[in-house]
């Protein structure tokens, strides 16, 4: 399993690549650190974002991966979004995004 900073650096990468996400994203990986973008920074703070997705981890790397499908993950309670509608709005940077965590 891929440690926090490791997830850190291939979002980085990703983010070089994507397109603006036009707010702060925030990943909780419950109690084991954050993962926060804004703009093309990423960081590890734990500051204000606009969409927080909890997850642990092993389902962050999982989703990645495609292992496990992001809408089994919520409907299951592993992942949690604070906003809902923008999560939706954001959904396919979100996915370029969590698949260069792996």
């Amino acid at each position: 399993m891929a440690t926090i900073e490791e997830i850190t650096a291939r979002i980085r990468g990703a983010v070089a690549s994507a397109p603006d996400l036009g707010c702060r994203l925030k990943l909780d990986l419950k109690g084991e650190g954050f993962i926060r973008l804004d703009g093309v920074a990423v960081t590890n703070d734990d500051g204000p974002a606009d969409l927080v997705i909890t997850v642990s981890r092993k389902d962050l790397e999982a989703i990645g991966k495609r292992e496990l499908d992001p809408m089994r993950a919520i409907m299951s309670g592993r992942m949690k979004l604070s906003d809902m509608g923008l999560a939706m709005k954001l959904q396919p940077v979100i996915k370029t995004l969590l698949s260069g965590s792996v």
